[in-house]
């Protein structure tokens, strides 16, 4: 049984309750964050939150807490559910309305929830060790404010059952100019001529936290090349490499596309420096 937090109280999470007039129930109105902690360790905590921040901002959800309130919380559920791997969920709403109405109401507190999920172990940056993933592309059908990471998920669901009932662990996602956006739950990434390469962000694009990470770290030791600008479908089947990045995956390969093999079929060399680079650095962020 696990320990969560709502509003204040730490507590069994089968004790947790919300109202069903709140709006994140009825209408998706609110902002999560995942943050990984390993041995108590927890990746990226500080952007991570900073984006916690920006999302509400964007949103208008007034709820001024700070780093330190938030660092508080993930330090006493990972204190009260001593899991060595875990994904701090960290979830906040507009709060419960007195009705159900479209337009921002006035005079709410926002709802506060936090709990642990496990994770697996962090991924081994090793060409012949590490799970490589399979993925399908399609059209990007999702809403066009994919830079906040709003609990509204739908569009994402969809996208991510539809490569799961091909047999894919992800969906690679293409705007209407069949320009690579990102993928159901992920960051994207190509390795062109030892180059990598990941479009720039924008309101299509979720700004990861493992992909502010990686790129840091990548520009920081220099001896790989990045770029960040408009990646084009045909240069996506043409890589030598795809990389996806997320906060439970870190760096992960792709080796197959649309069922055929990228490069040799098997996790790449820029991978896996890029890999064991942001597992040494991880942490510093």
């Amino acid at each position: 049984m696990s320990t969560v937090y709502l509003n204040g109280t730490y507590m069994p999470i089968e004790d947790a309750k919300i109202s069903p007039l709140d709006r994140g129930f009825l209408f998706g109105d609110g902002i999560y964050e995942v943050i990984p902690s390993y041995d108590g360790k927890m990746v990226g905590f500080g952007p991570h939150i900073d984006r916690m921040i920006e999302g509400l901002k964007a949103l208008e959800i007034e709820l001024n807490w700070n780093h330190e309130q938030w660092r508080e919380v993930c330090q006493q559920l990972i204190q009260r559910n001593p899991n060595p791997q875990l994904g701090l969920y960290l979830h906040v709403t507009r709060g419960a309305d007195t009705k159900r109405h479209h337009p921002y109401p006035k005079g709410v507190q926002p709802t506060v929830f936090a709990m642990p999920t496990d994770i697996p172990p962090a991924p081994i940056p090793e060409r012949d060790k590490v799970h490589a993933y399979k993925v399908t592309s399609m059209q990007d059908q999702r809403w066009q404010r994919c830079n906040i990471k709003s609990i509204s998920l739908l569009g994402n669901v969809m996208h991510y059952q539809q490569g799961y009932s091909q047999g894919s662990g992800e969906v690679l996602l293409f705007n209407g100019n069949d320009e690579l956006t990102e993928c159901g739950a992920c960051n994207a990434y190509i390795v062109k001529n030892g180059t990598v390469i990941t479009p720039a962000l924008d309101h299509q694009i979720l700004p990861g936290i493992t992909r502010l990470i990686a790129l840091g770290v990548l520009r920081d030791e220099g001896s790989i090349a990045v770029e960040e600008r408009v990646v084009t479908k045909q240069e996506v089947f043409d890589a030598d490499e795809i990389w996806i990045s997320s906060s439970s995956k870190e760096i992960a390969p792709v080796t197959q596309l649309n069922g055929k093999d990228v490069g040799d079929g098997m996790p790449g060399p820029v991978w896996e420096k890029a890999a064991k680079l942001y597992s040494a650095g991880k942490f510093n962020y």
